[in-house]
């Protein structure tokens, strides 16, 4: 005890959290009138990653999955360069299984998610040889639903909130989570929906000004059975998502334009334009995973067939477009595209199929191991279509296996292991050139064999206390949307927006150092060093913008971080007192700090680093009204990739209030997101040639609203609970390490 309370003085007032055991989920068992509840943990801090709930933090969870997401201390996501958490690319899974999407796609995607879906997202920032190396710098996976019971049971989610910029918008999200089992099996259905009215105001430097109406509509629907063959499991999933998204833009800007409808004569001229663009977006999973299991618990087998399709289509109509030309102030604007349909129309197929085994079991490794191996196939179609062109038909190929020990020696924890990848990545594209003549290239190829090696230690210095080093090395296959050659964003006459098929895979070596007192506090550092790390290039040429996707051929990123917890209390009570409680952080009050600092090194460029800084304050009101209060802020001046932040990315104060009801099966919470109005991203451009550009975009972030969470109440009290079906992302009594994912 004396030993306990001297490492608590040390990391300051951490000991406050020091009683609470690790959970994986907030649980009541009643048995003879006694009720034990088990309370979740707003942040663990774990060896490999860090775990943030979302199910019981109304800060997170009372708008959609991409607010929540960019509230989460260490994380910066921009619209572009993408998501990094403490200096780490991140690759985004959903339930265990990568989306295989990013930047624009995977935005509208967690736009169309109900936050109050989500159970909870781990940060795995130190991916073993069990995951796929193509996980980059670190996973992202969100969890969602809850457990099923041993009778039928519901749970509503609800959330209204609306903004007023130069008009009143709504948001509204919905959802029912139904969960059953008899004795044959389990089943698990998750449905809901998501409409949300937005506004976005863009600049692109002195060639574009424009205002959007935004109009989401997601919807989603996930499913899952649950077969009990003995000791054995059988577990069949099929998820379908759906956003249908509409933006209206009014522009004006400066550029070259047709003359006299001559697409061959461009003159400069100053425009107004009127557009509407048009997304739609199927995305459909089926997984069939048989779980074998053994006498000896620790011993698995687990078989598992994945297939994904994912449907994109794009277009855009012009209302109409006039202007007058710099040099023909009285010749009118007539523009090929006024007023016509689908001057953009673009579409995109893909098709994942993969199947994987892994096997685990104790062995005799010092004073206890355990070993891991397995193997992996995946195939990957991705095509994509122009004006009934297939520009682009690109397939990758990839076989995998892996093999990982894991043993202790007294205070010491060793993880080393390697995974073999061999990828077979071609592809076929088509463009027209410059004298509208049609040509077809292959792709580079990528056809290469590579081993992926990890290791890690660990010193426990005592109990929830210790230091760890990770390093692992990773690969990064260039995203679907990079990839393409279409453009899916707006288009205005100064804006060209490409991507690139020919983008070559990152290579990641991670290296890490952490100490960590009872999952709450922790700091460390971090480097990643990449090569041909994929990045986003903006410049300006003329009158002209170009937007495009290369490989950099070196580059770092440093990052140092600390998160410290700081409870109230230790302002009005003495040490001693204070060590006599046990307590359940949902009944403090508390603040938790989180500092950050980044930099990039990118050759040839002077990047300044920057700092993150993250308080969230909980406050227990009278009635047991709990205010949560969330700042964020991100320094400006500094580097970003090839971008300078002019104006911090995140910049923004959040308060909500919460109360339950009802045996706290009815949850209501009332917010306030971003009051003061400043999250704005303002950045210039570094380019490695052309000229640099200023890029502005400005969403009305600034909303109020209310959230309901209804949890039906059931006959039978005393029913045993199962284990999720709709999210298997943890290996069983595992330690918590999450299933290999495809």
């Amino acid at each position: 005890m004396k030993k306990t309370i001297f490492a608590l003085s040390l990391v300051s007032s951490v000991f406050v959290f020091s009683q609470e055991k690790n959970t994986t989920g907030a649980k009541e068992k009643q048995i003879e009138g006694v009720v034990i509840t088990k309370t979740k943990k707003a942040v663990e801090q774990k060896a490999d990653r860090t775990i943030f709930d979302f199910s019981e933090q109304p800060q997170l969870n009372n708008g959609n999955v991409l607010e929540g997401i960019k509230k989460l201390p260490g994380l910066v996501s921009t619209d572009i360069a993408g998501m990094m958490y403490q200096g780490k690319m991140l690759e985004v899974y959903l339930n265990g299984r990568p989306l295989n999407i990013t930047s624009n796609e995977l935005n509208s995607f967690l736009e169309g998610m109900p936050a109050n879906s989500v159970e909870r997202i781990e940060v795995i920032t130190q991916p073993g040889a069990e995951f796929p190396a193509t996980s980059g710098g670190a996973i992202m996976n969100i969890i969602t639903n809850k457990n099923a019971n041993k009778y039928l049971t519901a749970t509503y989610s609800g959330n209204y909130s609306f903004t007023n910029y130069d008009k009143y918008r709504s948001r509204t999200t919905n959802s029912v989570n139904l969960n059953a089992r008899n004795k044959y099996f389990g089943w698990q259905l998750n449905v809901g929906q998501n409409y949300r009215e937005s506004m976005l105001n863009g600049q692109q430097d002195e060639l574009l000004n424009s205002h959007t109406d935004r109009y989401a509509r997601g919807y989603f629907a996930k499913s899952g059975l649950t077969f009990d063959l003995g000791q054995d499991r059988l577990l069949l999933n099929y998820d379908i998502y759906h956003n249908n998204n509409d933006n209206y833009t009014l522009s004006d800007g400066h550029g070259d334009l047709p003359f006299k409808r001559n697409l061959k004569d461009l003159r400069e001229a100053f425009y107004t334009s009127s557009d509407v663009a048009h997304t739609n977006n199927w995305r459909q999973e089926a997984v069939v995973t048989y779980q074998k299991r053994f006498a000896d618990k620790s011993q698995k087998l687990d078989f598992q067939f994945g297939y994904t399709r994912s449907d994109s289509k794009f277009a855009q109509d012009n209302y109409f477009q006039d202007g007058t030309f710099v040099d023909y102030p009285t010749e009118p604007l007539d523009s090929p595209t006024n007023g016509l349909k689908d001057i953009l129309n673009n579409k995109s197929v893909m098709n994942i199929a993969n199947f994987k085994v892994d096997y685990a079991q104790p062995i005799q490794l010092l004073d206890g191991g355990k070993v891991s191996f397995g193997g992996l196939y995946e195939r990957q179609d991705y095509d994509t279509e122009s004006f009934g062109l297939t520009n682009l038909e690109y397939q990758r190929q990839t076989a995998s296996t892996y093999l990982e020990f894991q043993a202790k020696l007294k205070k010491f924890d060793f993880t080393l292991g390697s995974r073999a990848e061999n990828y077979d990545i071609s592809g076929i594209t088509r463009y027209f050139d410059k004298d509208a003549k049609l040509v077809e290239a292959n792709l580079i190829p990528f056809n290469k064999f590579k081993f992926f090696p990890n290791a890690s230690v660990q010193y426990n210095m005592m109990n929830q206390v210790y230091i760890a080093a990770n390093y692992n090395r990773k690969i990064s296959l260039p995203s679907i949307s990079a990839l393409n050659p279409n453009n899916v964003t707006f288009s205005g006459p100064s804006t060209e927006v490409n991507g690139n098929p020919n983008l070559q895979p990152t290579i990641f070596d991670n290296y890490e150092l952490k100490i960590s007192a009872f999952d709450y506090a922790f700091i460390g550092y971090s480097v990643s060093s990449a090569s041909n790390q994929v990045a986003q290039i903006i410049r300006k040429d003329g009158r002209k913008l170009f937007n495009e996707q290369v490989n950099i051929s070196n580059m770092k990123i440093h990052n140092f971080n600390v998160g410290l917890p700081v409870p109230f209390m230790i302002f009005s009570k003495p040490f001693s007192e204070i060590m006599k409680f046990n307590f359940n952080p949902d009944k403090i009050n508390f603040m938790y700090l989180y500092a950050g600092y980044q930099k990039h090194e990118i050759d040839n460029l002077n990047n300044k680093g920057f700092w993150i800084f993250n308080i969230m304050t909980q406050i227990i009101l009278p009635k047991d009204i709990k205010l949560t209060a969330n700042y964020s802020y991100l320094t400006p001046k500094a580097g970003y990739f090839y971008f300078t932040a002019e104006k911090p990315f995140s910049n923004s104060f959040d308060l909500t209030l919460t109360k339950k009801f009802m045996n706290n099966r009815l949850t209501l919470s009332v917010f306030a997101n971003d009051i003061f109005n400043g999250q704005v991203m303002q950045v210039r451009s570094n380019p490695p040639s052309g000229n640099p550009v200023m890029i502005y975009s400005k969403y009305d972030t600034r909303n109020f609203g209310l959230s309901i969470n209804y949890k039906i109440p059931t006959r039978n009290k005393l029913a045993k609970e199962d284990p999720n079906i709709l999210n298997q992302t943890k290996k069983e009594d595992n330690g918590g390490v999450m299933q290999q994912a495809q």
